[in-house]
């Protein structure tokens, strides 16, 4: 842990540390930011608009998962010899808990949220933080030596980690994603994923998907490995038939059966298998653990079920910011789909959905500033439109939708050419989908 009292502190982001000794110097490229109400309160100085030279007048700097890598800011002050954490580092030093970190490609969310519900269903007090919405530094504080902390933690929050050490580690899969903030460098960004893994212990666990291809091969040095799969796993979870059974060497035992599950889909029998892991690691009964999995409805903007029209299903999937995302909503269903898809592009590459997409999509509604990309892959292929409007992807869907038809928002895509983030895309499509008539 690095010591902090009287430090200056230059933080990129919202995040608070004057409480816990520091002097902290807040510089935000947003050129609003809703804690200035506090800062003032706080007597803490910040900037907004952009950083300036004065967030290398620091002992260190905190970095949100915001803040890009390959950001200017971050290269200069590397250049300079400023040691950079991240802010789960940092939050990290004063938690008294259990750490489970969860990081993936995709389902960190999902999976995360459905965690800490199986745990505090089961009876462990257990918080939810990190890239989900609430800071892990802003709970740290009120974490208690038995408590549980549940992270869904980025590759970018794993870039700058120095200490960070989760008695849970869990790696859901591995595929490309974020490539532009890694230079188009898969195996960098695989990299950062593993590397949650980095200083545990041979007291820690770390928890993976057997039948990703990258982390099948991949060896931890650290950490007792377990393992969840379709496929049969030595010790783990794994799928046998409807079943899901953990298996410990030569003895076997059913936990629960798949269709307990509220949440559809096979990439959720995985989150859902990475949970088992840490319910069976932590001795939990398998009846509560069944109980809690079968109450959990799903996190709000992934595969979420907006309402029915004349026969026709409108599902928000707005969290579904990359290609391998848009394949899992794709399997997800059987009726005939009109794809909204599109945002800022991030590096797709959407050979990975071209056979789903010819074999389950009637029509792709293409948005945003890679409109035109999208165009041009599929338009030899599936009947494509370049929209001018959100509004309008919304309202020619569901003209041109047929009985048993279901209008899919799922981008593939970021949401920053045309919104503030997912969360206000996918607020924007329910509330456009609530109006139509």
């Amino acid at each position: 842990m690095t010591e902090i009292k009287d430090k200056h502190i230059t933080i990129l982001g919202a995040i608070r540390a004057k409480k816990m000794g520091s002097i902290p110097f807040v510089s935000d490229y947003s050129s609003e930011l809703s804690a200035v109400p506090e800062l003032d309160e706080n007597s803490i100085s910040y900037e907004l608009g952009g950083h300036s030279d004065k967030v290398y007048n620091c002992d260190f700097i905190i970095t949100s998962p915001g803040v890009p890598t390959n950001s200017v800011v971050i290269v200069n002050a590397i250049a300079k010899g400023i040691k950079i954490f991240s802010e789960i580092e940092f939050a990290s030093w004063f938690c008294k808990g259990n750490i489970i970190a969860i990081t993936g490609s995709n389902g960190k969310t999902t999976t995360a949220s459905l965690c800490a519900h199986t745990l505090n269903k089961c009876g462990i007090n257990t918080y939810l933080a990190g890239n989900i919405g609430l800071a892990f530094s802003e709970i740290v504080l009120d974490v208690k030596e038995d408590d549980f902390v549940t992270l869904e933690v980025s590759s970018f929050q794993l870039d700058f980690i120095d200490s960070f050490k989760p008695k849970y580690a869990v790696i859901l899969n591995i595929t490309p994603d974020h490539l532009d903030r890694y230079d188009n460098n898969f195996e960098q960004y695989a990299s950062s994923k593993l590397g949650i893994n980095r200083n545990q212990d041979d007291e820690d666990f770390i928890i993976v998907n057997s039948d990703d291809s990258v982390l099948s091969k991949s060896k931890f040095e650290n950490g007792i490995r377990i393992e969840f799969g379709f496929n049969k796993v030595e010790k783990g979870v794994h799928k046998v038939d409807d079943q899901f059974v953990y298996n410990k060497l030569d003895t076997t035992e059913n936990i629960c059966s798949t269709d307990i599950l509220k949440i559809r889909g096979e990439h959720n029998q995985y989150n859902a298998m990475a949970v088992i892991c840490i319910s069976k690691m932590l001795g939990l009964e398998n009846d509560l653990v069944a109980e809690a999995l079968s109450s959990f409805d799903g996190v709000e903007h992934r595969l979420e079920f907006v309402r029915n029209i004349n026969g026709i299903d409108f599902i928000n999937d707005s969290k579904a910011t990359n290609v391998d995302s848009v394949r899992f909503a794709l399997n997800s269903f059987s009726n005939p789909i009109r794809l909204i898809l599109g945002g800022k592009d991030k590096g797709n590459d959407y050979n990975q959905i071209e056979d789903l997409v010819i074999k389950n999509v009637e029509k792709i509604y293409a948005i945003g500033s890679s409109a035109e990309k999208i165009v041009n892959y599929f338009n030899s292929k599936v009947d494509v439109e370049k929209v001018d409007s959100f509004e309008n992807a919304i309202t020619n869907a569901y003209n041109e939708s047929k009985n048993g038809d279901i209008v899919l928002l799922s981008p593939a895509c970021a949401s920053f050419d045309m919104f503030k983030n997912y969360e206000e895309r996918g607020k924007n499509f329910k509330n456009m989908v609530m109006n139509l008539k």
